[in-house]
């Protein structure tokens, strides 16, 4: 919480090279799965955020932005690429997943159903494992350094690599 008692939140891209910070209450948070959606995400659909009231800043850079339809830009890094916003003539949303914490915002709604793919009521009954269990990739895992900036606020990005 800030000091006038307002939620904060912070997040960003999967480089580092946007970040934001946030300011007050969010609007509810939803999954759409329009097309539009699905193709802006590469996902079956995208979790999103309303900034609604709250105050959004960009503390480090800004997203580049597609004009994905004639009232809609996507914001996106336009370093890695990864999906940050959906700026509509009501506001901005932010995609959750972009968020440092993302498990403190959990979906209250669904948008797009004309678009929901059939088997997504089935995707989570599936069969699931952590990475670890995975004696096949099990030499793979272990090889695996991180470049992903973290889930919090750095002074700079990147930092300097360990030799």
């Amino acid at each position: 919480m800030s000091l006038d008692n307002q939620p904060t939140y912070s997040g960003g891209c999967q480089c580092g090279a946007v970040r934001f910070h946030i300011e007050g209450a969010l609007g509810d948070p939803s999954i759409c799965h329009c097309r539009m959606c699905q193709k802006a995400s590469g996902n079956f659909y995208m979790p999103l955020v309303s900034v609604g009231n709250a105050r959004l800043n960009w503390t480090r850079a800004e997203p580049a932005r597609y004009q994905s339809s004639n009232l809609v830009q996507r914001g996106f890094c336009p370093k890695c690429g990864t999906p940050l916003t959906y700026e509509a003539p009501d506001g901005v949303a932010l995609a959750i997943g972009a968020f440092d914490h993302p498990e403190e915002i959990a979906p209250v709604v669904q948008w797009g159903m004309e678009g929901k793919l059939p088997y997504i009521e089935d995707v989570l009954k599936r069969p699931g494992y952590r990475s670890d269990q995975d004696r096949d990739a099990e030499h793979f895992i272990n090889r695996i350094v991180s470049f992903q900036h973290p889930d919090f606020d750095t002074e700079s990005w990147p930092a300097e690599q360990k030799k």
